[in-house]
């Protein structure tokens, strides 16, 4: 995708879009809301979804690895704009994905830092990606989503226990697999207050959904 160096042609139009669609405004109260850990333009969500889906019209040839490589672009630079409209390409085209992007994606987690880009990369990006896969790949991404939950890095944590929430809510989700990850993840937290708040409120999040479309699954101790 790029070239000497250079931003590609997808990457240097959503670039240019996103800044267009900035207000210094928006980008000061974003910074005052989640700090500033990253750069803001201050463009609106439905902005950053336009370009995506304008650059993707204009670039109707970009296969696996053109989109793979154009998240990694967008991302590479730490504004949030871009790393957005990184998560929203990944949601877009999540069924051109395999396995081995959880190794893209799991860098993408590690650097995310808001809970407003790694929570979408979970719940819209991962889950639907492990899902799609055939059962050879859904037993090598399960063993990531289980590394994933023992990790020192409380984001990967929170992520491998969200992944599973558009599955469950639908009916399907291993519910198992994930109070073995949250039980897993919760210890591993046990005495950081920052890491135990990320993995509680995942865990809060996913019996929350559950309770209103799945009364039935119970998050109990015996539960394997």
């Amino acid at each position: 995708m790029r070239k000497n160096g250079r931003m590609s042609d997808a990457g240097d139009f959503i670039d240019a879009s996103l800044q267009r669609e900035g207000s210094w405004l928006r980008a000061e109260d974003l910074e005052s809301r989640w700090g500033s850990g990253v750069q803001y333009y201050g463009a609106s969500v439905g902005a950053v979804r336009g370009t995506v889906r304008d650059a993707l019209r204009r670039h109707r040839d970009l296969m696996h690895d053109d989109i793979t490589a154009l998240s990694s672009e967008l991302w590479s630079v730490p504004v949030y704009e871009r790393r957005l409209s990184a998560v929203v390409l990944l949601q877009s085209k999540v069924r051109t994905l395999d396995n081995a992007d959880l190794t893209r994606i799991e860098g993408f987690l590690r650097t995310a830092q808001l809970r407003e880009l790694s929570d979408p990369l979970a719940v819209d990006v991962v889950g639907p990606l492990v899902a799609g896969l055939d059962l050879l790949g859904r037993v090598r991404a399960d063993s990531v989503l289980d590394r994933w939950a023992r990790e020192p890095d409380a984001w990967l944590r929170r992520a491998a226990l969200l992944s599973p929430l558009r599955a469950l809510r639908a009916g399907g989700g291993d519910w198992h697999a994930f109070v073995r990850r949250a039980k897993l993840a919760l210890a591993q937290s046990a005495n950081q207050d920052h890491e135990v708040t990320l993995v509680q409120e995942a865990v809060a999040i996913v019996l929350d959904d559950v309770a209103k479309h799945r009364p039935e699954l119970e998050f109990t101790v015996d539960a394997t």
